[in-house]
């Protein structure tokens, strides 16, 4: 398809908006009453991220794009690296930036994009593109895709290649982890018994709350302070101050020494932790470390013995710093069926004689909706 659209004359080459797709002349007639593009450019075909637009159902796909200065930063950091090969987990704004070239010049850098939003297969190769579902690890085009991804990964015995990736954040964490563990194990088979040892180098894209889940997992991840925005997000953005700035950090396997963040930007490398930080992030003689999470400046607790977010106070009664006005009064104790306070729902002995009688009622009001739905409608009198 693809090859196709390029070698048709500007003037013939469309895109229907309406059903998202590029259009050869011989479907012209089918979309002729839809809102069409004309004149599709090169330039317009390389950033196909601009042509589609954003998936938004957020309980399966939402798509969230990185905004420009995210996404150059990314790969002008990837590239200072030495990363030959980067695997695109989700990310298909940093594959296209990676791809982006001055007319007549080969990129020094290749890049392979595994997403679920089928629409992409319209702009790129196979060798540059596989239908994926990260949560799951399915190719859906089978076993030729999976190969595909299994070379791009062990080319060069491995070296040189890095995955980021960008998971929608109503994403559980573990089936994310088990995913990236069977990539992480498709690089490994092309490695030799002496570079057993090695990891593959990951950057994992998510907010900063998922930091203990994300290292539960991978150890060996730290948490950059980087702060990633999004085009098309509202809260997301760069720029914000407080509460307000983006949440989205990077954990890496990648040792924190040795990425630089932009001073242009707010950030600056302490001496001490040896790494680069927020402005605000301000270093704790008590913690030894620059505690700060959120992009703000946090404050010792010495009853708590951590760092703490500015707006969070001691409480007495709960033994431990929280908002002023949290609840002290905590989780139910107990158990939720028969209230008693030794156990909990699970070990609960009625939990069968509290299902079975629920059981019974769900099937009664069933097979009363079912009667009044089959019943013939009568004539009022």
């Amino acid at each position: 398809m693809y090859l196709s659209f390029v070698q048709l004359p500007l003037t013939q080459r469309k895109f229907c908006q309406s059903c998202q797709q590029l259009l050869l002349p011989s479907d012209w007639r089918e979309h002729g009453e839809h809102q069409l593009l004309s004149d599709i450019s090169i330039t317009q075909l390389r950033r196909p991220s601009q042509l589609l637009y954003p998936l938004e159902n957020k309980k399966t796909h939402a798509q969230y794009l990185f905004a420009d200065r995210s996404c150059q930063f990314l790969a002008g950091l990837l590239a200072t690296l030495g990363f030959r090969r980067v695997l695109c987990v989700g990310t298909p704004r940093l594959h296209e930036q990676i791809r982006l070239t001055a007319p007549g010049e080969k990129s020094n850098t290749k890049s392979l994009l595994l997403d679920i939003d089928f629409r992409y297969s319209q702009f790129y190769l196979e060798d540059s593109f596989c239908r994926y579902n990260m949560f799951n690890h399915h190719f859906f085009d089978g076993k030729a895709a999976l190969e595909v991804c299994r070379a791009f990964l062990q080319e060069e015995e491995g070296e040189g290649v890095i995955m980021v990736t960008d998971p929608p954040f109503g994403g559980l964490v573990e089936p994310l982890a088990i995913t990236f563990k069977k990539l992480i194990a498709m690089w490994k088979e092309g490695q030799s018994q002496d570079d057993s040892h090695k990891e593959l180098p990951i950057f994992w894209i998510f907010p900063y709350f998922f930091e203990s889940r994300i290292c539960q997992f991978f150890p060996s991840f730290h948490m950059l302070d980087y702060q990633v925005d999004y085009d098309n997000h509202t809260l997301y953005k760069h720029g914000k101050t407080g509460r307000k700035q983006s949440p989205v950090r990077i954990f890496t396997n990648i040792p924190p020494n040795k990425i630089i963040l932009p001073t242009e930007e707010g950030y600056r490398f302490c001496s001490l932790c040896q790494r680069y930080v927020s402005l605000e992030n301000q270093h704790c003689v008590h913690c030894n470390s620059c505690t700060s999470k959120d992009g703000r400046k946090w404050s010792h607790c010495f009853l708590c013995k951590k760092c703490v977010k500015p707006s969070w106070t001691h409480c007495s009664t709960c033994n431990r710093c929280a908002l002023p006005d949290h609840s002290c009064a905590g989780p139910k104790d107990g158990c939720f069926i028969c209230g008693a306070l030794d156990h909990k729902r699970s070990n609960c002995p009625n939990i069968g004689i509290s299902k079975r009688p629920n059981k019974a009622v769900r099937k009664q009001k069933q097979r009363k909706s079912n009667k009044i739905k089959t019943e013939p409608l009568k004539d009022n009198p």
